[in-house]
Protein backbone atom coordinates (compact mmCIF):
# COMPACT_ATOMS: atom_id res chain seq x y z
CA UNK A 1 0.00 0.00 0.00
CA UNK A 2 1.44 3.20 -0.92
CA UNK A 3 2.55 5.79 1.93
CA UNK A 4 -0.63 8.24 0.88
CA UNK A 5 -2.84 5.35 0.91
CA UNK A 6 -2.40 4.39 4.64
CA UNK A 7 -2.38 7.75 5.62
CA UNK A 8 -5.51 8.03 4.87
CA UNK A 9 -6.84 4.81 6.53
CA UNK A 10 -5.00 6.20 9.32
CA UNK A 11 -7.46 9.50 9.05
CA UNK A 12 -10.27 7.39 8.95
CA UNK A 13 -9.77 5.78 12.30
CA UNK A 14 -9.06 9.32 13.81
CA UNK A 15 -11.87 10.68 12.68
CA UNK A 16 -13.93 7.44 14.16
CA UNK A 17 -11.89 8.09 17.82
CA UNK A 18 -12.55 11.32 17.91
CA UNK A 19 -16.33 10.71 17.36
CA UNK A 20 -16.30 7.80 19.86
CA UNK A 21 -14.90 10.28 22.71
CA UNK A 22 -17.32 13.43 21.40
CA UNK A 23 -20.42 11.12 21.96
CA UNK A 24 -19.07 10.33 25.52
CA UNK A 25 -18.52 6.51 24.65
CA UNK A 26 -14.89 6.50 25.82
CA UNK A 27 -12.74 8.73 28.35
CA UNK A 28 -9.26 9.06 28.89
CA UNK A 29 -7.40 5.78 27.38
CA UNK A 30 -10.46 4.05 27.45
CA UNK A 31 -11.25 1.54 23.48
CA UNK A 32 -9.38 0.55 20.92
CA UNK A 33 -10.27 0.90 17.14
CA UNK A 34 -8.45 -0.88 14.07
CA UNK A 35 -9.17 -1.56 10.35
CA UNK A 36 -7.10 -4.49 8.07
CA UNK A 37 -5.76 -2.71 5.19
CA UNK A 38 -5.42 -3.94 1.89
CA UNK A 39 -2.04 -6.10 2.54
CA UNK A 40 -3.55 -7.79 5.23
CA UNK A 41 -2.03 -6.30 7.87
CA UNK A 42 -3.58 -4.43 10.77
CA UNK A 43 -3.50 -0.65 12.20
CA UNK A 44 -4.39 -0.10 15.38
CA UNK A 45 -5.05 2.39 18.20
CA UNK A 46 -1.82 2.52 20.28
CA UNK A 47 -1.74 1.47 24.04
CA UNK A 48 -2.56 3.88 26.14
CA UNK A 49 -3.71 6.10 23.24
CA UNK A 50 -6.48 8.58 24.44
CA UNK A 51 -9.21 8.37 21.12
CA UNK A 52 -10.26 11.75 21.46
CA UNK A 53 -7.09 12.90 20.30
CA UNK A 54 -5.37 10.31 17.90
CA UNK A 55 -3.27 11.13 15.28
CA UNK A 56 -0.96 9.45 12.86
CA UNK A 57 1.50 8.83 15.32
CA UNK A 58 -0.92 6.67 17.48
CA UNK A 59 -1.73 3.95 15.07
CA UNK A 60 0.16 1.09 14.80
CA UNK A 61 0.36 -1.39 12.19
CA UNK A 62 1.03 -4.70 12.74
CA UNK A 63 0.53 -8.04 11.20
CA UNK A 64 -1.99 -11.07 11.96
CA UNK A 65 0.51 -12.62 14.16
CA UNK A 66 0.74 -8.96 16.38
CA UNK A 67 4.10 -8.26 15.18
CA UNK A 68 4.71 -4.47 14.52
CA UNK A 69 5.55 -4.19 10.84
CA UNK A 70 6.14 -1.72 7.94
CA UNK A 71 6.27 1.88 8.22
CA UNK A 72 6.15 2.41 11.97
CA UNK A 73 5.45 5.96 13.54
CA UNK A 74 7.11 7.86 16.50
CA UNK A 75 4.76 5.97 18.80
CA UNK A 76 7.10 4.54 21.30
CA UNK A 77 4.25 2.60 23.10
CA UNK A 78 3.38 -0.59 20.44
CA UNK A 79 0.29 -1.24 19.72
CA UNK A 80 -3.33 -1.52 22.33
CA UNK A 81 -3.11 -4.40 24.55
CA UNK A 82 -6.67 -5.76 23.18
CA UNK A 83 -4.43 -6.25 19.89
CA UNK A 84 -4.97 -10.33 20.57
CA UNK A 85 -9.05 -9.19 20.54
CA UNK A 86 -8.92 -7.74 16.83
CA UNK A 87 -6.61 -10.13 15.83
CA UNK A 88 -9.01 -12.80 16.74
CA UNK A 89 -11.92 -11.53 14.53
CA UNK A 90 -9.75 -10.46 11.71
CA UNK A 91 -8.58 -14.17 11.69
CA UNK A 92 -12.11 -15.91 11.99
CA UNK A 93 -13.47 -13.74 9.63
CA UNK A 94 -12.22 -13.19 6.82
CA UNK A 95 -14.72 -10.63 5.69
CA UNK A 96 -14.27 -8.28 8.80
CA UNK A 97 -11.99 -5.35 7.95
CA UNK A 98 -12.94 -3.20 11.42
CA UNK A 99 -12.91 -3.52 14.28
CA UNK A 100 -14.61 -0.75 17.37
CA UNK A 101 -14.25 -1.24 21.06
CA UNK A 102 -15.81 1.46 23.58
CA UNK A 103 -16.91 2.12 27.16
CA UNK A 104 -20.01 2.80 25.94
CA UNK A 105 -22.15 3.31 29.35
CA UNK A 106 -25.16 1.62 27.99
CA UNK A 107 -23.66 -1.29 26.97
CA UNK A 108 -21.21 -0.99 29.40
CA UNK A 109 -24.04 -1.78 32.06
CA UNK A 110 -25.70 -4.19 30.23
CA UNK A 111 -22.40 -6.13 30.24
CA UNK A 112 -21.65 -5.38 34.14
CA UNK A 113 -25.40 -6.36 35.02
CA UNK A 114 -24.87 -9.33 32.57
CA UNK A 115 -27.82 -8.59 30.30
CA UNK A 116 -28.21 -9.93 26.96
CA UNK A 117 -30.77 -7.70 25.52
CA UNK A 118 -32.89 -9.34 22.81
CA UNK A 119 -32.84 -8.48 19.09
CA UNK A 120 -36.87 -8.81 18.09
CA UNK A 121 -37.23 -5.04 19.15
CA UNK A 122 -36.43 -2.45 17.08
CA UNK A 123 -36.54 -3.20 12.73
CA UNK A 124 -32.47 -1.60 12.73
CA UNK A 125 -30.70 -4.12 15.53
CA UNK A 126 -32.64 -7.18 13.29
CA UNK A 127 -31.68 -5.53 9.87
CA UNK A 128 -28.27 -4.02 10.88
CA UNK A 129 -26.61 -5.97 13.80
CA UNK A 130 -27.59 -8.73 14.34
CA UNK A 131 -27.94 -10.52 17.71
CA UNK A 132 -25.58 -8.70 20.38
CA UNK A 133 -24.02 -11.74 22.79
CA UNK A 134 -22.34 -11.37 25.99
CA UNK A 135 -19.53 -12.78 26.40
CA UNK A 136 -17.70 -14.56 29.33
CA UNK A 137 -15.40 -12.21 31.53
CA UNK A 138 -11.77 -12.33 30.63
CA UNK A 139 -9.28 -10.07 32.22
CA UNK A 140 -8.52 -6.92 29.69
CA UNK A 141 -5.35 -7.23 27.91
CA UNK A 142 -4.97 -10.77 27.76
CA UNK A 143 -5.34 -13.80 25.51
CA UNK A 144 -8.64 -14.62 26.83
CA UNK A 145 -10.65 -11.87 25.86
CA UNK A 146 -10.07 -13.25 21.92
CA UNK A 147 -11.43 -16.51 23.49
CA UNK A 148 -14.33 -15.38 24.89
CA UNK A 149 -15.67 -14.12 21.47
CA UNK A 150 -15.30 -17.77 19.94
CA UNK A 151 -18.24 -19.28 20.83
CA UNK A 152 -20.34 -16.22 19.09
CA UNK A 153 -17.80 -15.43 16.28
CA UNK A 154 -19.08 -16.97 13.03
CA UNK A 155 -22.75 -15.64 13.72
CA UNK A 156 -22.22 -12.01 15.48
CA UNK A 157 -21.57 -8.75 14.59
CA UNK A 158 -21.91 -6.93 18.29
CA UNK A 159 -20.63 -8.58 21.48
CA UNK A 160 -21.00 -6.85 24.89
CA UNK A 161 -17.74 -7.69 26.89
CA UNK A 162 -18.73 -9.32 30.51
CA UNK A 163 -17.43 -5.90 32.79
CA UNK A 164 -15.55 -4.74 29.87
CA UNK A 165 -17.46 -2.78 27.11
CA UNK A 166 -18.62 -2.84 23.44
CA UNK A 167 -17.26 -4.74 20.60
CA UNK A 168 -19.05 -3.98 17.27
CA UNK A 169 -16.93 -5.14 13.96
CA UNK A 170 -17.95 -4.74 10.12
CA UNK A 171 -16.85 -5.06 6.66
CA UNK A 172 -15.34 -1.63 6.66
CA UNK A 173 -15.30 0.80 9.20
CA UNK A 174 -18.36 2.88 8.49
CA UNK A 175 -20.28 -0.37 9.17
CA UNK A 176 -18.69 -1.12 12.59
CA UNK A 177 -18.97 2.23 14.07
CA UNK A 178 -22.46 2.70 12.95
CA UNK A 179 -22.97 -0.92 14.46
CA UNK A 180 -21.46 0.63 17.64
CA UNK A 181 -23.87 3.40 17.57
CA UNK A 182 -27.31 1.47 16.73
CA UNK A 183 -26.46 -0.85 19.63
CA UNK A 184 -25.74 1.78 22.21
CA UNK A 185 -28.85 3.73 20.93
CA UNK A 186 -30.79 0.76 21.42
CA UNK A 187 -29.40 -0.16 24.60
CA UNK A 188 -30.19 3.55 26.08
CA UNK A 189 -34.02 2.82 24.53
CA UNK A 190 -34.37 -0.29 26.30
CA UNK A 191 -33.27 1.15 29.68
CA UNK A 192 -35.78 3.89 29.15
CA UNK A 193 -38.76 1.72 28.20
CA UNK A 194 -38.07 -1.03 30.83
CA UNK A 195 -39.03 1.88 33.17
CA UNK A 196 -42.49 2.34 31.35
CA UNK A 197 -43.46 -1.27 31.91
CA UNK A 198 -44.47 -3.58 28.43
CA UNK A 199 -42.05 -3.94 25.62
CA UNK A 200 -43.49 -4.80 22.58
CA UNK A 201 -41.53 -7.13 20.29
CA UNK A 202 -41.86 -6.75 16.44
CA UNK A 203 -43.75 -9.50 14.35
CA UNK A 204 -42.26 -13.08 13.37
CA UNK A 205 -42.91 -12.40 9.67
CA UNK A 206 -41.06 -8.78 10.26
CA UNK A 207 -38.28 -9.98 12.14
CA UNK A 208 -38.21 -12.52 9.34
CA UNK A 209 -37.62 -10.20 6.54
CA UNK A 210 -35.44 -7.73 8.15
CA UNK A 211 -33.01 -10.70 9.03
CA UNK A 212 -32.89 -11.54 5.24
CA UNK A 213 -31.70 -8.33 4.31
CA UNK A 214 -28.88 -8.60 7.19
CA UNK A 215 -28.01 -11.83 5.28
CA UNK A 216 -28.20 -9.94 1.68
CA UNK A 217 -25.82 -7.31 3.22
Amino acid sequence: MSESGQEQLRQRLVIVGRELYQRRYVSACEGNISLRTGSGNVLISAAGSNLGKLNSADIIEIDLAGKQTGTQTSRDSGPSSESGMHLAVYIAREEVSACVHSHAPYATAYAVASKEPEEDILPEVVALVGPIRLTQYASPGTPEVGESLQPFLSECNAFLLKNHGLLTIGENLKVAHQRHEIVESYLKILTIASSLGNIDKLPPAEITRLKKLLAES
